[in-house]
């Protein structure tokens, strides 16, 4: 039977593989000059309102929900940044980042197929007899 801490381990690391893919996403459209500046101030407030002495729910009254409140503005703020950032601009960074090339698949020609064997597909089987 599978040990309960490597299943837990495992769990761990595909949450913080996702969240570090999401922050260096964030990065990347931040940085991005495509991306409207105004845009760019949601992920700015969430991090502002993180530091800031103001709290919608203060932490010594409600010490849990505090919290929680904070870590809600923070994902709100990073889910609807890249959510309304330009859906190609998301997705070309989401490829580079995973480093998957866009391409699209297409079947060969038969008459493609005859000249490569004939180029030197064919080789191969020559030099073996």
């Amino acid at each position: 039977m599978a040990n309960k801490r490597d299943f837990l381990s495992n769990q761990n690391d595909g949450f913080f593989k996702d969240v570090v893919f999401r922050l260096k996403l964030i990065w990347r459209l931040m940085m991005d000059k495509r991306v409207n500046v105004l845009l760019k101030l949601l992920p700015i407030g969430a991090l502002v309102y993180l530091i800031s002495p103001f709290d919608l729910l203060p932490g010594i009254a409600l010490p849990v929900i505090g919290a929680l409140d904070d870590a809600a503005v923070l994902w709100l703020g990073a889910t609807l940044f890249v959510t309304l950032c330009p859906e190609e601009i998301v997705k070309e960074h989401t490829n580079a980042l995973q480093k998957i090339i866009p391409a699209q698949w297409r079947e060969a020609a038969e008459e493609d197929n005859d000249k490569a064997l004939q180029d030197g597909s064919d080789k191969d089987s020559r030099n073996e007899n």
